[in-house]
């Protein structure tokens, strides 16, 4: 178990997409140190699960229904918080995730293949995917930056991806979406350097999520064709876990820690970046 960041005792941190697999466990374990959690999600009830449970175990938690898509619905999500906790001090943009409507069924383009080529892709698919995992970043940086520049030690923390440095087949949206993610962080870093809100992001590498399942797993849960490729380019030879992903977090958002660390963002891949694949 990670030894606890007593420092970052009472500090308040705003999660998007936080009952999701990953940034709810990123909720958990900043309890257990101590951080008051503000859970933001479409769906109150599933946040509201993770809040519950965090309660259990002694933490402090709340779950906000959020929109991270409008304007007013951050806003108003940023005046419970406010409300509840009095200031913020960490931001975590983790909302986002893919859509079949954005994803073609081929890696490569060929007339003769059959299923959804590039051509067929859909607008409003592909814009919800690049909105969801980009622009809600964006406004929630907006929305919530103000209170950050008034707290103490403030940090944001995006959440990025492989495909941000070399593309994935067939997931277009989401892979330029990433790679956005990659330079807007570097972006505000140097923008707020000087205010102390410091800028970061993680780039996960391969984890078996829920919204991933179907790609990685078949109908008898056995590893598909595309998880073969994966775990041949990962050193490592296995997909990550939540868990993999919580000390880069509490190094990120501990400014006794990375006080000096802004604008990066921080594989944690197994080495997947690493491998040329010989």
């Amino acid at each position: 178990m990670i030894p606890l960041h007593e420092n970052l005792k009472n500090r308040v941190a705003v999660i998007t997409g936080g009952s999701g697999v990953l940034c709810s466990q990123m909720a958990r374990e900043l309890a257990r140190h101590g951080v008051k959690v503000a859970i933001l999600n479409r769906t109150a009830e599933k946040g509201q699960k993770i809040a519950d449970e965090i309660q259990e175990n002694g933490g402090v938690a709340i779950s906000i229904s959020t929109d991270v898509l409008s304007r007013k619905s951050l806003e108003e999500a940023k005046e419970e918080v406010i409300a509840a906790f009095g200031h913020v001090n960490i931001l975590i943009n983790g909302a986002g995730g893919n859509h079949p409507t954005a994803i073609t069924d081929s890696e490569i383009y060929d007339e003769e293949s059959p299923g959804k080529s590039f051509f067929d892709l859909e607008e409003q698919g592909f814009l919800h995917v690049f909105d969801s995992n980009f622009t809600g970043s964006f406004l929630a940086s907006q929305v919530f930056g103000s209170e950050l520049l008034k707290a103490e030690s403030p940090v944001i923390v995006n959440i990025s991806s492989m495909s941000a440095y070399a593309p994935m087949t067939k997931v277009p949206a989401y892979s330029a979406a990433k790679s956005a993610i990659n330079n807007f962080t570097m972006w505000m870093a140097v923008h707020f350097a000087e205010t102390g809100l410091r800028v970061n992001a993680i780039a996960p590498g391969f984890f078996l999520t829920t919204q991933n399942r179907n790609l990685l797993l078949d109908e008898d849960g056995n590893y598909t064709a595309r998880s073969q490729k994966i775990l041949a380019g990962t050193p490592m030879k296995r997909f990550g876990q939540p868990k993999d992903l919580l000390g880069t977090l509490l190094w990120l958002v501990d400014n006794e820690y990375s006080g000096f660390v802004t604008g990066v963002t921080v594989p944690v891949d197994g080495g997947f970046m690493a491998y040329s694949g010989v």
